[in-house]
């Protein structure tokens, strides 16, 4: 494990919780899913630094950053980029323009407010890392993360993203309300950068997340922890075995993506903490993230106003580790 590589990470992240005030588990998963090469998904209301959070990650890694508003009238090839015919020298031609979603990081700001057709034209994106135009693909960028956001609470006009699509975003984050102290610091930060006289930020190589990532790749996880993460994914699939309240609880449970995101996330999480093995608690650190999105819950559990993560924190009080 290179020191120099986590400590560029480290300073990353620490750069962005200066910027991003009383968001610290915004900020560690973020760093996760960028060192899992995985996309995410970020749900919170409004004013809480999820498009901040994105900008800030940009500046720090110098990464190009296409922001796309997600309208009921955006058109798929608004996301990837069209053929328009161009005049060279007499001769009209048709020349291929790139689209937002050819920049390094991508801001797909209020996903569920666009069509199904955009939905699936960046979703195909993010899980092919390529795009096809007119028969053509174009391969997207080696660095490439698309962190979409939606609101929870404004459901007017929305077109919500069916679970099958849910599925391919590694984590889903839930953003909340910073507390007194953090939103105090907040107001103070922002009329220091009205007065020009923020902090500058210091950029960080983006090899080092490469060289990160291959280092990741290459742990090893023992059998029992291994264990334990199928067995906390299959309590969601047969969760009747797990006691009355998960079997009440639970519609559908999780997919095998949810066990594949968890062992690639405990990986990382280990690695942050400067660790060449991974812990149960690495795990159940980076469960609700890895979770919360991929449970359809029960009529009885929605009507009761229980939501994914308490049905997460069930799970994980009744899975013992072997």
């Amino acid at each position: 494990m290179s020191s120099e590589d986590l400590n560029a990470v480290h300073s990353m992240m620490q750069q962005m919780s200066r910027s991003v005030i009383g968001q610290e588990q915004v900020v560690r998963t973020l760093t996760l899913a960028l060192l899992c090469n995985g996309n995410v998904l970020l749900e919170g209301l409004p004013g809480t630094a999820k498009t901040r959070s994105i900008k800030t990650l940009a500046r720090v890694l110098k990464a190009s950053l296409g922001r796309i508003q997600f309208t009921p009238d955006l058109l798929p090839s608004d996301v990837t980029g069209n053929e328009v015919y161009q005049d060279n020298h007499g001769v009209s031609e048709l020349i291929f323009q790139q689209g937002p979603i050819f920049n390094e990081l991508v801001l797909a700001d209020e996903i569920n407010r666009a069509p199904a057709k955009v939905q699936a034209a960046l979703l195909e994106a993010m899980e092919e890392r390529q795009v096809t135009v007119a028969g053509k693909t174009y391969p997207l960028p080696e660095l490439f993360m698309v962190l979409a956001t939606q609101n929870p609470i404004e459901q007017e006009g929305t077109y919500p993203l069916p679970e099958a699509q849910m599925d391919r975003f590694l984590m889903k984050i839930s953003v909340d309300y910073p507390d007194d102290q953090a939103e105090l610091a907040i107001v103070r930060m922002l009329q220091a950068e009205e007065s020009n006289q923020q902090e500058e930020l210091t950029m960080i190589s983006q090899d080092h997340i490469f060289a990160a990532r291959n280092t990741i790749g290459a742990m090893q996880i023992a059998q029992p922890v291994e264990q334990y993460m199928v067995d906390l994914v299959m309590a969601t699939r047969l969760p009747a075995q797990f006691g009355d309240k998960l079997g009440n609880w639970i519609e559908n449970g999780s997919s095998p993506r949810a066990s594949i995101a968890l062992h690639r996330c405990s990986r990382a999480s280990a690695w942050l903490d400067g660790r060449d093995h991974v812990t149960p608690e690495d795990v159940r650190s980076v469960l609700h993230s890895v979770m919360r999105h991929r449970l359809i819950l029960s009529y009885d559990a929605l009507a009761d106003r229980v939501t994914p993560d308490q049905v997460i924190d069930e799970i994980i009080t009744q899975v013992a580790v072997g």
